[in-house]
């Protein structure tokens, strides 16, 4: 499971919004530098279910199954190239069929398969954002941690 430590900025008796850094995800992998996802440390609102009853200003752990995670990935990096290769595949062999230059129709082919792709998982991202399987959930609650310097020195 893929966790992340969050502050719970908004809660009611259904649902809490968490605010989290999607840095902490992110330390332990080796293309954290170039990956899209980390948006340079930015804020993230997370929605999930309110299954602890945490309120506003708990310190909260959110995570997300690994599987979910696994497929999607393979959905968004793997799927658009084999479509790109099968289309030109396909394009270089019906470009002498068609009588075309075979490279130009390979290369046309592939990456309309290509942009084919991403225009199909674009449009079932949509369904699989429902599934509850692809949705973060609360994990725990945890002890708001007060850094040393933050705290007034007692007398």
């Amino acid at each position: 499971m893929i966790t992340e430590h969050g502050i719970v900025t908004q809660a009611d008796s259904g649902t809490a919004w968490i605010k989290t850094n999607r840095a902490g995800a992110c330390e332990g992998c080796t293309a954290k530098s170039s990956c899209g996802t980390m948006h340079r440390g930015q804020e993230l609102v997370v929605e999930v279910p309110n299954t602890l009853a945490v309120q506003a200003g708990d310190s909260v752990v959110i995570g997300i199954e690994t599987k979910p995670v696994m497929l999607l990935t393979f959905l968004v990096y793997v799927v658009p190239i084999i479509c790109l290769v099968i289309g030109a595949l396909i394009g270089d062999a019906l470009a002498p069929l068609l009588k075309i230059n075979a490279s130009f129709f390979a290369m046309v082919l592939g990456f309309s398969s290509f942009a084919a792709a991403f225009f199909i998982l674009h449009k079932k991202s949509a369904g699989l954002n429902q599934k509850q399987g692809y949705k973060p959930v609360l994990i725990r609650k945890t002890k708001t941690i007060i850094p040393a310097s933050c705290t007034t020195p007692s007398k």
